[in-house]
């Protein structure tokens, strides 16, 4: 690997990811894993890790297996040879693998970058369930491999049964039984055996197939099983081809299938390495930054993914915005060298196509070279000091730094006198700038400190350090130079109060003053943070306070509507009631006018009838209790006139003007189905728009204009048609009413198809109006389903 990869540490985390793999060649191919410089290569491997990372969260880890390679597997049956069982097993578990990724992808809902992958697996289902039927293990095959071979099997296993009957039945003889070393049968060289003893050689007619080791014993084939053995002799032998035949015949389909298995297996070996990054990602609780190649890096509460998640301190770093290199102070072990390790380490990781542990909002960016020296190389053997080996890194570092690199320096001009290290390192920096590289390095110079203060593009960060507590934060503070706090530390280790004094005053004045400057910015620096935490509070409990007033406000109204609801609901079924109740007096007056044939009392109920809708025209009015909207200082822009639009300024509702406002400015507006007085103070003038609608067929009479309200003729037709169910209702009564007292026998009531609900309604009041004699919906040419007929009572 490379030696700046190493420091940082990189294989480490390729060695986490290569335990995560299930397989040899995935957990070697991860370790191999190098980091891309091309731009597109590195957004497409993250954004396949990302999408891997996904399809975990959403559906779970794919099942992968400990499958085994079968490159030289595939290659040796191209080749014409016979695999060995063994062999045969490992595709078996291979298809098994891509029969459980197949599946795994047929229940995903969507596409992803990886989709590619998936279209290169070939499962064949068909010869992994031959070879799982056929292969018991290594070394045997089942008799469902075939036909052929269970046949085969049978007559061994027949043959082999008489010969057993044979031979039980002379062990039991007792001629036969005397002449036996034991009452048992063998089997020597393949063929079943009596245990003879060697001095009744003769009596036993047979072959002689084996002596035992001391020599009292043969082992004779008797002459009766002689044929029997020949017999399954020659079974095991076509038992042996027909093995033979059924391995030939699989070795030759996986040789067939090479190119589907070797495109299966290089997919399913990429999806485990893809499918392992994602674990990894999730283990570290990691996210996809944006990346980019113009040498910004910007990562949020980034953590080193290598230190214990329960001790890491999360750090925010940003560079290449404003500034291309960053000098960090701070005391020693406060955390200047992780942050070194983290960005360089996390760069590395990106362009492993690793998604790293930082917040949203990150970004890396992708550099040709990423040159390192961090800790203190010196070697004895090689005589070189800390400074000598230091600077031999440097050299290489200035030697291969370009424009598209990233340097991270530790303790840049360190290990040599103060004075000629710190020019030195300022001499270094500026040869980094001049060569466009990206720089971050640590130090304890004050001149460092000081340059970073002069110099565009150059800025300082500092590792915070508490000093109340003496301990260090980890936490990194860019902007603000940081002090070695090398008096507190030794304190705080327990050096002599009186040398510590003695040492401040060895201190020049300058430096004194440069601490104390530092010193007070840090002081600002926390009072400002400290007044942005607390306005941060208060914004947010104002912003909870504005939430509830609104979730408050939402609340009241909800409730206002429905107490206006409640009072509507109320109002109407007074009105309701009252209705009936007046229209059961109108029916009792036309019942007695028809006994009566009184022209006077005909009169008398007309004038019952108008004084009862005036007062339902009031009630509707009351039953809408509505906040006034009225408006003061509204002026109508001329006097009302018959017809005129308008809209009730109390309600909101609008109306058409019946007659022009009388001497007390007082007219009749007619408001859907009601008619009712107001004052002209309290009417809106609306301009009445232009009637585009085709004039009716003379003789129907619309019961939505104000004039065939006011008319005393009778027609024989009420359209209806866009009315409420209500209203319809009441437009019908006082049509049915008119027909009856004009001796109309036969009327028609339009009210259209629409949805149903207005046609029902009518239909259902007329089956219960008492002066309907029958209503039927019309026929062809009267209007069909659109129009109901009715007939009334003489």
């Amino acid at each position: 690997m490379n030696k700046y990869f190493e420091t940082l540490e990189l294989h480490k985390i390729l060695q986490k990811l290569s335990d995560l793999c299930s397989n040899a060649v995935s957990k070697q191919l991860s370790l191999e894993i190098t980091p891309s410089v091309d731009i597109d290569d590195v957004r497409r491997e993250v954004e396949r890790t990302d999408n891997a990372l996904s399809l975990t969260i959403q559906h779970g880890t794919p099942h992968f297996i400990n499958f085994t390679d079968i490159t030289p597997i595939v290659k040796h049956a191209v080749s014409g040879a016979e695999l060995s069982l063994k062999e045969l097993i490992e595709i078996r578990r291979f298809l098994y693998q891509i029969r459980m990724l197949e599946e795994w992808h047929k229940e995903l809902k969507e596409e992803c970058s990886l989709e590619f992958l998936f279209e290169m697996l070939y499962p064949d289902r068909y010869l992994e369930q031959r070879l799982d039927v056929s292969i018991i293990d290594e070394n045997n095959l089942a008799d469902e491999a075939s036909s052929e071979l269970a046949s085969i099997r049978r007559k061994i296993s027949n043959a082999e049964l008489k010969i057993r009957e044979t031979l039980d039945k002379m062990i039991r003889s007792a001629s036969t039984l005397k002449y036996l070393q034991e009452a048992i049968v063998t089997i020597r060289d393949g063929r079943y055996c009596l245990p003879v003893k060697t001095e009744h050689k003769g009596s036993v007619s047979g072959m002689v197939h084996d002596t035992s080791a001391s020599g009292n014993t043969l082992f004779i084939e008797p002459a009766a099983v002689v044929e029997a053995n020949n017999e399954i002799r020659i079974l095991k032998g076509r038992e042996l081809d027909e093995i033979r035949r059924i391995i030939r015949e699989f070795s030759f389909e996986i040789s067939g299938q090479s190119e589907q298995l070797m495109s299966s297996f290089e997919a399913a070996v990429k999806l485990n390495i893809y499918f392992s990054k994602a674990n990894l990602a999730a283990d570290m609780r990691a996210c996809k930054p944006e990346i980019g190649d113009d040498g910004v890096i910007i990562l949020n509460k980034a953590r080193h993914p290598l230190i214990d998640p329960k001790s890491v301190v999360p750090v925010d770093f940003k560079i290449g915005e404003g500034y291309t290199s960053l000098i960090i102070t701070g005391p020693n072990t406060g955390g200047k060298t992780v942050v070194l390790k983290t960005v360089g380490l996390l760069t590395l990781m990106t362009m492993c196509g690793l998604l790293i542990p930082v917040t949203d909002g990150s970004r890396i960016s992708v550099f040709h070279d990423i040159l390192v020296d961090i800790g203190d190389k010196q070697s004895i053997e090689m005589s070189l000091s800390t400074f000598s080996s230091h600077m031999n890194r440097v050299v290489e570092i200035l030697d291969t730094a370009d424009f598209q690199s990233l340097v991270l320096i530790d303790e840049l001009g360190s290990g040599t006198d103060p004075v000629e290290g710190a020019a030195l390192a300022v001499a270094i920096i500026e040869k980094l700038r001049q060569k466009g590289a990206t720089l971050v390095t640590t130090t304890h110079y004050q001149e460092l400190k000081m340059y970073a203060i002069d110099t565009e593009r150059v800025e300082n960060a500092s590792c915070e350090f508490d000093v109340n507590t003496l301990m260090p934060t980890y936490k990194l503070i860019v902007g603000t130079p940081g002090k070695s706090n090398a008096f507190a530390i030794s304190k705080r280790l327990g050096l002599a109060d009186d040398v510590i004094a003695h040492a401040k005053e060895l201190v020049t004045d300058e430096n004194s003053r440069f601490e104390a400057i530092i010193d007070d910015l840090d002081k600002l620096r926390t009072e400002l943070e400290e007044n942005k935490r607390k306005t941060e509070s208060d914004r947010r409990t104002a912003e909870k306070l504005r939430a509830e007033l609104e979730h408050e406000k939402q609340e009241l109204a909800l409730r206002r509507e429905q107490e206006l609801e409640k009072a509507r609901a109320e109002a109407q079924n007074i009105v309701n009631r009252v209705q009936r109740e007046s229209q059961a007096l109108v029916e009792e007056l036309e019942k007695v006018r028809k006994e009566k044939e009184s022209q006077d009392f005909s009169k008398l109920a007309l004038e019952a009838k108008q004084k009862q809708r005036s007062s339902m025209n009031k009630l509707y009015l009351e039953a809408n209790p509505v906040i006034s909207k009225d408006d003061d200082s509204y002026v109508l822009p001329r006097p009302l006139k018959k017809g005129d639009n308008v809209i009730i300024a109390e309600s909101g509702r609008k109306g058409i003007v019946v007659n022009p406002p009388d001497a007390k400015g007082m007219c009749f507006v007619q408001v859907g189905v009601m008619k009712t007085k107001l004052d002209v103070k309290k009417l809106r003038l609306v301009e009445k728009e232009k009637d585009t609608k085709k004039p009716k067929k003379r003789g129907s009479v619309s019961t939505k204009g104000v004039e065939s309200r006011m008319t005393r003729r009778v027609s024989t037709e009420l359209d209806i048609r866009g009315y409420a169910s209500d209203d319809g209702i009441y437009e019908v009564d006082n049509f049915l009413d008119s027909a009856v007292m004009s001796g109309v026998g036969l009327v028609t009531i339009i009210h259209g198809k629409g949805t149903g609900v207005l046609k029902n309604a009518i239909r259902t009041h007329l089956k219960r109006h008492p002066q309907v004699k029958s209503a039927r919906p019309g026929l062809y040419g009267e209007g069909e389903d659109g129009v109901t007929i009715v007939e009334l009572k003489k």
